[in-house]
């Protein structure tokens, strides 16, 4: 890898995909300017239900410059980013009624609001779809005694102490450390290329998809690869290039992955007894109860890490490529990567 400089062809090809997969930035005014007005009519129609939201902090990827652009041509779809808008409610209503039912009831003020448009109902948010470029999660969740603490009811009854801002500043921090290392790669853009990464094994796959005919989404979800990406960078940093981050990152997550090592971080916990967790571990940040892995089979874990081992094996080929001057091939092992898209916008 030594041979490999942020001259080269393929660390331009990398940096025009980076910059090309996150959110449209002549959107981002507009988009700010939707949000807030759904904010301002579901806050009304909850008001006038008797629900108070008391905050709405900023989290998502949208908050974190980690979310992707939303891509529809041919056989390369990639949902892309749904701007995240979570609203913290006192956990009673105005006659003193213990609110438990949280998405049924913002289901009801997102549809007042926007009775034309499609929406529909997560297992943790209700999704608004104004259309193929914008779509919004609206996440309810109750107020605790702590400002940057909120508890998560699911579609399926279960709980979930959560923190908005902790999530979010758990991925700035990475994002600002490395900031301090020579070069432009950055955390939060090899998130995206993680994320983007992601989206196509997914569509490839048997246990790991998503059905169309049943709606069964068996996709990882995003939160695991912020996760496990997180854990790559603060074990190995980045790389002045691209490919050279990812390399290492991927050859190093193939092993936590294929011999389920524990995944945890003491960022707002210190570390936790998981002798008693079955499974593959993987802890959410914010929460050491969370195990997001935890009911993972053995099928889905040896697909997922065949994921990484096959990633592992197209970075180390695409870097010899480039050194030996075979771009073509080069940009062959990518779009198995990353899709075709990666060919039509990495110049």
């Amino acid at each position: 890898m030594s041979q490999l400089t942020t001259h080269s062809t393929l660390h331009s090809r990398m940096c025009c995909f980076v910059d090309w997969i996150a959110p449209d930035p002549d959107k981002k005014e507009y988009n700010t300017s939707q949000a807030d007005t759904l904010t301002e009519r579901v806050i009304k129609n909850a008001k006038d239900d008797g629900v108070t939201v008391v905050s709405t902090p900023r989290g998502g990827s949208d908050a974190k410059e980690t979310g992707l652009r939303r891509h529809y041509m041919g056989h390369s779809e990639v949902d892309g980013y749904d701007i995240d808008i979570p609203m913290v409610i006192k956990p009673e209503d105005a006659d003193g009624k213990k609110l438990e039912e949280l998405l049924t009831k913002f289901e009801k003020y997102v549809r007042k609001s926007y009775p034309n448009s499609t929406i529909n109902v997560t297992n943790s948010s209700v999704n608004l779809i104004l259309s193929n470029d914008l779509a919004f999660d609206v996440v309810p969740m109750q107020a605790t005694s702590k400002t940057d603490e909120q508890i998560l009811i699911k579609k399926s009854g279960d709980k979930l102490k959560t923190s908005v801002q902790k999530h979010r500043e758990f991925t700035t921090s990475r994002t600002k450390t490395s900031k301090a290392s020579p070069g432009r790669v950055k955390y939060n853009e090899c998130v995206r290329l993680m994320k983007w990464w992601k989206e196509f094994q997914a569509d490839s796959s048997y246990y790991l998809d998503y059905d169309e005919s049943t709606g069964i989404d068996n996709r990882p979800p995003t939160a695991l690869i912020d996760w496990l990406t997180a854990f790559a960078f603060d074990k190995l940093g980045v790389e002045k290039t691209y490919a050279e981050t990812l390399a290492r990152w991927f050859s190093y997550l193939a092993n936590i992955v294929r011999n389920q090592k524990p995944v945890y971080f003491t960022d707002y916990y210190s570390a936790p007894n998981i002798s008693d967790m079955t499974g593959w571990v993987v802890l959410d940040p914010v929460n050491s109860g969370n195990n997001i892995t935890a009911k993972w089979d053995k099928n889905k874990l040896n697909e997922f890490a065949t994921w990484f081992e096959n990633a592992r094996d197209s970075w180390n080929r695409i870097i010899r490529y480039n050194i030996d001057g075979e771009d073509q091939l080069a940009t062959d092992e990518l779009v198995k990567l990353f899709g075709n898209p990666f060919k039509n916008h990495c110049d």
